[in-house]
């Protein structure tokens, strides 16, 4: 078994443990929260889920919370097995990358898995959505995160959503005729 941290969508356990992602192999540990300085960022375009994903980016100030599971060996990385079931590595996508990071657990430092997005693979501009959202929300109240972090997680959706809107009202203006 490996410790996986997850701080996106598969924050929600239903939805890592559905019969689509990892069908039940995630073990659920506790909520927990990056030993480093990190912050959520939406700054990958996600096919699945039709709009920005979740990122962690250094952060000057701030950690991040997730939830950390315990999964086996061979469904974090490769492809699918032949048996069909998908690995963390099928669902997170070619746009991320494996990575070792620290966690806190009740005090304790606990070293996991997780999956960033790869720099090169970095974009701004991208707009996420509320049921995407929704699902890192369901997942860190359902641990019981702080609050305030839970309100960042919001405030950083609510902002990528509107830098968005921002940058296609800009690309729709550019498209007028000259005057």
């Amino acid at each position: 078994m490996v410790l996986v941290f997850q701080y996106g969508s598969n924050c929600n356990q239903e939805r890592l443990n559905s019969a689509n992602r990892l069908n039940d192999a995630a073990r659920l540990v506790d909520k927990a929260q990056t030993t480093d300085y990190f912050e959520i960022a939406f700054d990958v375009w996600s096919k699945t889920n039709r709009c920005a994903a979740a990122d962690l980016v250094i952060s000057e100030d701030q950690k991040a919370w997730g939830v950390l599971y315990d999964i086996p060996d061979d469904r974090i990385g490769g492809s699918k097995r032949k048996n069909g079931l998908k690995t963390l590595a099928d669902i997170e996508g070619p746009r991320y990358e494996r990575r070792q990071i620290d966690v806190t657990i009740d005090g304790e430092v606990k070293s996991a898995v997780t999956f960033l997005v790869k720099k090169a693979c970095r974009e701004s501009g991208l707009a996420t959505s509320a049921k995407y959202v929704c699902h890192i929300i369901k997942g860190l109240r359902a641990f019981d995160v702080p609050k305030d972090y839970v309100q960042r997680v919001i405030d950083t959706a609510i902002e990528n959503v509107e830098s968005a809107a921002v940058a296609e009202k800009a690309a729709l203006e550019r498209l007028r005729y000259p005057s």
